[in-house]
């Protein structure tokens, strides 16, 4: 069986992340989407809140599991014995940054582990999470951008209980 892990803080989860997630579930057996909990960052939703967001977008992906982790993605790479990470690409920017990263998880890995690049779809390639934050603290239109459970959460986390 072949599996991946696709790691990220999701914090929110977006339309461009459940895009990766479904993308990499149709060409892996097994897709383990693992949330990371960073204590150097404070994040709007706690791992247990992203875990379960996750969860919920993903409960129809028979072949998905979301779980969380901290420290080294390798060192969770290999207490999983998965060695395929996945990662999204929007731009040249991210590719700078994600061709780092997966070099240095390659050698830290003794080159067991390898990174699949899976570019964003077009619709999708102008979102991340920072940019829905900030639109959801200014209580706007989040229906592009994110499921509606996950824009109800935005809104609560800013004190904007109505739905405008």
């Amino acid at each position: 069986m072949k599996s991946a892990i696709y790691p990220g803080t999701f914090d929110p989860m977006t339309y461009g992340h459940l895009d990766i997630i479904k993308r990499a579930a149709n060409i892996f057996d097994e897709l383990v989407v693992a949330v990371l909990d960073n204590k150097d960052k404070t994040p709007l939703f706690s791992v247990d809140e992203r875990v379960n967001i996750l969860k919920e977008a993903t409960k129809d992906l028979n072949n998905v599991k979301i779980e969380s982790f901290g420290g080294l993605l390798i060192d969770y790479c290999m207490s999983k014995k998965i060695y395929v990470v996945v990662r999204g690409l929007r731009a040249v920017t991210d590719f700078e940054y994600e061709l780092q990263m997966s070099q240095m998880n390659r050698k830290l890995s003794n080159h067991k582990v390898d990174t699949i690049f899976l570019n964003t779809s077009l619709k999708y390639s102008y979102l991340s999470s920072s940019s829905v934050k900030q639109i959801a603290q200014f209580n706007g239109d989040l229906s592009a951008f994110v499921p509606d459970y996950v824009a109800e959460r935005l809104r609560m986390r800013f004190g904007h209980n109505n739905k405008e």
